[in-house]
């Protein structure tokens, strides 16, 4: 029995140690460590920032608690300062501080699980592309419901009729809204252009709008869609053929124009001789470019032979891409054609899909532009309204919006008497937002509309003022209710502080203060200083047969200065002259050569013609270096000391008190 109460005692004593060591951590969190000027500073404030970048061994270079509470206080003065300064007041400030936020904000008003379900079913369309054709029912995205319905009815009794096995393209010509379906005859100033019939030829991902996309990828290959609503209206969707993905196309082409209107005889003559260049290239396929430049009617391409630009399968007629599909690289095609005439295809190269972890940062770019982005939109936003209780009055919603007249569509809202401009439309966490505020949108939002009614017109700028109001409310609580989010903001703002401050007090004035720039440099010359080194010509030439006329030339005795204009002079060809001054390691010819005045090394290349020629024309032994050529290590040592005297100075202005018992054990907290 003795033993078994020792065992419970020892569980009890166990389980309340982390609460124990919580409630301690806790009460030290409080505590003040130091004052910096007149503010008190808790051991969290250091601690969160000391943990954070002193993560076990992640970081390159870990400090001790007393070394970064000396770099934590210089930063903490400097903030103290810019504030005092009033930079956090200026508009460049704010403007840069809120477009980090906005940044930082975007990860709180998206769905990860929905963003990462549309890039993943994106992916796996491009997979494949898809040739379809359809028919397209028009039907504004603002109707009343009774003309929705009536444009649902027409589409359902068309894809009826061809699943009773009706021509679909001939459907396609008759009934549908698609001007690209129907032939179109020329005029004097349009060129006749024959219909597709419905077929829109092949495409894949992000080709079409998302609506028209997920049918086409949902129905199976040979099988008609049931009716599918986009902003255009209603589509019945035939899918043709599902192949895996060509991705970027490289193609070339023989190209042979017909009119549209080309007679029978004209169609047979160009068919036969587009047969007679094939039987050419497929005697001697090695001739192309030859046939090419002969016969060709695309002249634009005759200096590629014939190659097209780059292209995906939705950028060219679908006969085209059929044929590519249908091609191993550098493999030409039977003639084929295609509503311009006929192609002689060669199939240059395809580049296909890369994996999923290559192509998934350029989809979720694509997937965030794209009208999908809405389905990740929509959770958020249902998310956001039940965390900030939202609460609508439905009552008072359609009393108003009934009172909306024929201004609205004309641009010109009036608010109706009838309309009770104090009535709550809706709550969020008790603060309510009245109809005086949806007519204030309205006024700013409003634009004359061709289509749809006023009560439809309403309804869409409602959606649009409720779904705005119940975001920028929980955009300016996101500090309040995500601590890490503030705590982030405030990283931020602080660095932005520090950046523009170090700009003012430190950077520019070493830039500008050319004056103390000198008396800096010549306090310390003797830490910027050449090493032994030597002035050199080097003459490089690449062919064997100009290296005698560049040795004539130096034996002669002509001047490291003049030799390279006697050469262009002369015209001496595929010779290169530099001269300047070397330190070891400079130049591995140099280093090949005695570092004496008046030598000259001649350096045979033991791969090619080539040879270098290096002329020792000075020695000199190590001597500082002036202000020009060390400017830059100048500089930057030299906002250094303006550094370490500014933060003395500011350690004047903001005495720092730090209580050493507090410290001893926030030491002990990291050892």
């Amino acid at each position: 029995m003795k033993k078994v109460n020792f065992l419970k005692m020892f569980a009890l004593v166990a389980l309340s140690l982390p609460t124990i060591c919580i409630n301690a951590q806790s009460k030290l969190d409080k505590q003040v460590l130091m004052t910096i000027g007149d503010k008190p500073v808790t051991v969290k404030e250091f601690t969160d920032v000391y943990s954070k970048n002193n993560i076990k061994n992640e970081v390159v270079d870990k400090k001790s608690v007393d070394e970064y509470l000396d770099l934590f206080v210089n930063f903490r003065m400097k903030v103290m300062e810019a504030t005092e300064m009033k930079l956090d007041t200026s508009a460049k400030f704010k403007s840069e501080l809120e477009g980090y936020r906005k940044q930082l904000a975007k990860p709180y008003f998206s769905s990860d699980k929905i963003s990462d379900e549309l890039v993943q079913e994106a992916y796996q369309r491009k997979l494949k592309d898809i040739r379809a054709s359809h028919i397209l029912i028009t039907c504004d995205k603002h109707a009343l419901p009774s003309d929705t319905l009536k444009a649902y009815n027409k589409a359902m009794d068309i894809r009826k009729r061809a699943l009773k096995g009706e021509d679909f393209a001939s459907l396609a010509v008759k009934y549908s809204d698609d001007p690209s379906a129907k032939d179109i005859k020329g005029t004097e100033t349009t060129q006749a252009r024959k219909g597709n019939h419905g077929d829109l030829g092949y495409f894949t991902v992000f080709d079409m709008v998302y609506p028209f996309e997920s049918g086409a990828y949902n129905t199976k290959e040979g099988e008609i869609s049931m009716p599918i609503r986009s902003d255009f209206g209603y589509h019945i969707i035939k899918v043709q053929s599902v192949t895996d993905a060509m991705g970027t196309i490289q193609a070339a082409h023989i190209f042979l124009q017909l009119p549209f209107d080309a007679s029978k005889e004209d169609e047979a003559a160009m068919k036969q001789k587009a047969d007679n260049i094939y039987k050419e290239l497929a005697k001697d396929g090695s001739n192309w470019n030859e046939l090419v430049t002969k016969y060709t009617d695309d002249r634009g391409t005759v200096s590629r032979g014939g190659a097209l630009s780059n292209f995906t399968v939705s950028r060219i007629v679908p006969e085209f891409i059929e044929t590519c599909k249908g091609l191993k690289v550098n493999e030409i095609a039977k003639p084929v054609r295609t509503s311009y005439g006929y192609h002689i295809i060669k199939l240059l190269g395809k580049t296909g899909v890369g994996s999923f972890d290559k192509e998934s940062q350029a989809i979720s770019e694509r997937v965030e532009k794209d009208m999908r982005s809405k389905k990740s939109e929509e959770v958020v936003l249902k998310q956001v309204r039940k965390d900030y209780n939202f609460k609508q009055n439905d009552a008072n919603v359609e009393a108003f919006l009934a009172t909306v007249d024929s201004t609205l569509l004309a641009g010109k809202y009036v608010p109706a008497a009838a309309a009770d401009m104090k009535a709550e439309l809706f709550t969020i966490e008790g603060n309510a937002t009245k109809v005086a505020d949806f007519v204030n949108y309205i006024n700013e939002k409003q634009k004359p509309r061709k289509f749809g009614t006023p009560m439809a017109c309403a309804y869409e700028l409602y959606d649009a003022f409720a779904n705005e109001k119940v975001m920028d409310y929980a955009d300016a609580h996101l500090e309040e209710r995500y601590p890490e989010f503030k705590n982030l903001v405030q990283e931020y703002y602080d660095g932005i502080l520090l950046f523009d401050l170090m700009e003012k007090e430190v950077w520019d004035k070493a830039v500008k203060d050319t004056t103390g720039l000198q008396e800096f440099h010549a306090r310390h010359a003797s830490k910027y200083m050449w090493e032994e080194r030597v002035q050199a010509a080097i003459i490089t030439v690449t062919r064997a047969e100009s290296l005698p006329k560049v040795k004539a030339l130096i034996d002669a005795g002509t001047s490291w200065d003049s030799l390279r204009p006697i050469i262009q002079r002369d015209s001496i060809q595929h010779v290169f002259v530099r001269k300047g001054f070397y330190q070891k390691g400079d130049n591995q010819y140099v280093d090949q050569t005695e570092w004496k005045a008046g030598v000259i090394n001649e350096i045979h290349s033991t791969v090619d013609e080539s040879t270098v020629i290096v002329a020792i024309i000075e020695k000199r032994n190590p001597e500082p270096k002036t202000l020009k050529e060390a400017k830059g290590l100048v500089t930057s040592d030299y906002q250094v000391e303006l550094e370490e005297k500014w933060i003395q100075n500011l350690h004047k202005k903001y005495p720092v008190q730090i209580d050493e018992k507090v410290l001893d054990k926030v030491r002990k907290l990291y050892k």
